[in-house]
């Protein structure tokens, strides 16, 4: 087992979709509206306990998405296990919270389903370019796209989390116009990047399809 720190972090990012989705599955009340009404917030819990639980889960799960990669870059750690949990573990905190804020009317369930056949079709054509040989790296679109996912999930979240009761470094994420905007800029943004890095990938794939 190629078990080294930067896989220990991808596990985290694991266990924290783990948290993500059964916290939401055993209380799935929360919603804008209850953590509007919420009467006591702080930096780190609300009295939607439930979101702001999935909230610190998937902010501790974006942050690893960082770590983990930088790390074995760094020092030489990059292992198979690495190459394989990586992408899979970032695929599934996306996809989780997509399908969770679609649930919740936070986000359009065409865009989710945007979003799942874009993951699902460039994991199929690195399968079947890792079966002639063919290595297609990460390009600089998909680094933006899920970075403006990340931002749209988390900007959600707080909403959810928190409402208008925020605090007040991060109420622009939440409340007013400013949130509206903050969160209309991550998703769009997402949306454009999803469908362009989707085609640029089918395009670097075109000898590979004709083969």
């Amino acid at each position: 087992m190629e078990m080294n720190l930067p896989n220990c972090i991808t596990l985290t990012r694991l266990i924290m979709v783990i948290v993500f989705t059964v916290v939401l599955a055993v209380d799935s009340t929360t919603s804008p509206a209850a953590a509007e009404s919420a009467p006591f917030t702080g930096w780190f819990i609300s009295l939607s306990l439930p979101a702001s639980v999935a909230l610190w889960a998937f902010v501790i799960g974006a942050i690893s998405d960082f770590f983990d990669g930088h790390l074995a870059r760094k020092y030489g750690l990059v292992t198979n296990l690495g190459k394989l949990l990586d992408p899979l573990a970032d695929k599934i905190l996306v996809c989780a919270a997509f399908v969770y804020l679609s649930s919740v009317g936070m986000c359009p369930f065409w865009v989710t389903i945007l979003i799942l056949f874009r993951e699902f079709l460039v994991m199929g054509l690195r399968q079947l370019s890792a079966l002639k040989g063919v290595v297609i790296a990460a390009d600089l679109s998909g680094k933006w796209k899920t970075g403006l996912q990340l931002g749209f999930c988390i900007a959600c979240l707080f909403h959810l989390a928190y409402g208008g009761n925020a605090p007040q470094p991060l109420r622009l994420l939440s409340v007013g116009e400013g949130g509206v905007w903050c969160r209309a800029f991550f998703l769009w943004g997402s949306v454009l990047l999803t469908m362009w890095s989707g085609l640029h990938y089918l395009a670097r794939s075109r000898q590979l399809l004709r083969s």
